[in-house]
């Protein structure tokens, strides 16, 4: 099974983590920003990361990958059966995927991927005001649902903690983070999450990549 993607995409981070929960051996190959040639056009017909191939199968969007291999290999299960624990751990997903990545895109976009990636002057003001007015009700929200002590939805690890560690994750490679003093159970859980085996060997070679290009590019 081939993943085509960056692991700096929470997307793809989010892909290659559930996969590892499974035991599952994803290859992972680079794609996106005009790589990937016709596999990746053939798994992503409009260019997004990630792509995923099994076979003769093709399908992009990382909850639609994750909802394949969820039903293609169902233990252990990070997709809860019963309704109520189903649907939030749903809600998470959209969660992480739409208003975390709202905020995180505008951040790390403007800070690293637009600088030191693309070359293209970056906008520290839109990076200035997603960290200062978008992020706050994200951690508010984490900070009164999230426990003191194991996971998000039904006492195990499920596909709701790792989607919303994912885009985190990525945050924390330039700098940004739930404070501590504020979000304290936030800041813990998020650091148990990260610790996995899973998260951690991934996390720490996206964490290299982005010193080794330059870092963030904060405002003079």
């Amino acid at each position: 099974m081939i993943v085509f993607g960056s692991t700096l995409s929470p997307y793809v981070r989010k892909v290659m983590v559930f996969g590892a929960e499974k035991g599952l051996t994803l290859e992972l190959k680079p794609a996106g920003m005009g790589r990937g040639g016709e596999d990746f056009a053939a798994a992503s017909p409009f260019g997004k990361m990630p792509g995923f191939q099994d076979g003769d199968f093709r399908i992009s969007d990382s909850t639609a990958i994750v909802t394949y291999l969820e039903a293609k290999f169902p233990q252990p299960a990070l997709i809860p059966a019963s309704p109520e624990d189903r649907a939030r751990t749903i809600w998470f997903d959209e969660f992480a995927d739409t208003l975390m990545m709202t905020a995180g895109s505008a951040i790390f976009g403007e800070r690293f991927v637009r600088p030191r990636v693309l070359k293209q002057p970056g906008d520290a003001q839109a990076a200035d005001r997603a960290e200062q007015e978008l992020l706050p009700p994200l951690f508010d929200y984490l900070e009164g649902v999230v426990p003191e002590d194991g996971y998000l939805v039904g006492g195990g690890l499920t596909l709701a903690d790792i989607a919303v560690a994912s885009p985190l994750a990525t945050l924390g490679c330039i700098g940004v983070a739930a404070c501590e003093d504020r979000y304290p159970r936030t800041a813990a859980w998020l650091k148990r999450i990260l610790a996995r085996p899973s998260f951690a060997e991934i996390v720490a070679r996206d964490a290299a990549l982005v010193a080794a290009l330059g870092g963030p590019r904060l405002a003079a």
